[in-house]
């Protein structure tokens, strides 16, 4: 399916299932915000990479506005739908401060791979220890996808919008656990080191080594 939406771009990757809080103050996206809102349609917030405007992005619903400030500025809450890919950015739409594009909706595969998910969460896990992190993700471990986890992982921007352009749950899945387990090792020397900085300067009880052994 071919259609037009207003655009919203913003420097972050937003994921289906996302539940995503937004601050918008600028004039063309609180008229586009009011405009979805009212309408109960959805938006794009396609991903503002160093070169511009991603190809990809994620279609968002407006669930809530919590609180509409004196000067028209705006808090709401939204939701991630759909990942979409932008075929044509259209820059100048008629009364509208906002810009647009024509999409459509790459296929995407959500079949889960239990083992493979196992280890994914075990390794995020391992990595929030050693962060001294705890999380909630607020589902049983069988009913988590890939999206519910993926900004939990200490990806860059580049590396979550590529995991954004995967459209099969053991792809991203797979994609995780490799990331996991090549940032592990740096993370859990780092927190050696940090231990290491701190003793210095303390006094240490430590045990001597016998010569005559």
């Amino acid at each position: 399916m071919t259609n037009f939406i207003p655009l919203f771009p913003l420097d972050i990757v937003a994921y289906p299932g996302e539940k995503l809080n937004l601050h918008v103050f600028e004039p063309r996206y609180k008229q586009l915000i009011d405009e979805c809102f009212a309408a109960s349609k959805s938006f794009g917030i396609p991903t503002v990479l160093k070169n511009g405007i991603g190809e990809f992005g994620t279609m968002m619903q407006v669930t809530e506005v919590v609180k509409v400030y004196e000067d028209g500025k705006l808090d709401i809450k939204t939701t991630g739908l759909q990942v979409f890919r932008i075929l044509e950015v259209v820059k100048h739409l008629p009364d509208r401060l906002y810009s647009g594009a024509i999409v459509n909706y790459p296929a995407n595969e959500f079949r889960q791979n239990d083992l493979l998910r196992k280890k994914v969460l075990t390794s995020l896990r391992s990595l929030h220890e050693l962060m001294k992190l705890t999380k909630d993700f607020q589902k049983p471990d069988e009913e988590l996808l890939s999206y519910d986890v993926a900004h939990h992982a200490a990806l860059s921007l580049e590396e979550e919008y590529e995991f954004l352009g995967l459209f099969r749950e053991d792809q991203r899945l797979e994609y995780l656990k490799r990331h996991l387990l090549k940032i592990l090792p740096l993370v859990s020397e780092m927190e050696t080191l940090k231990v290491r900085v701190k003793l210095n300067g303390h006094f240490k009880e430590l045990k001597g080594f016998n010569l005559d052994l």
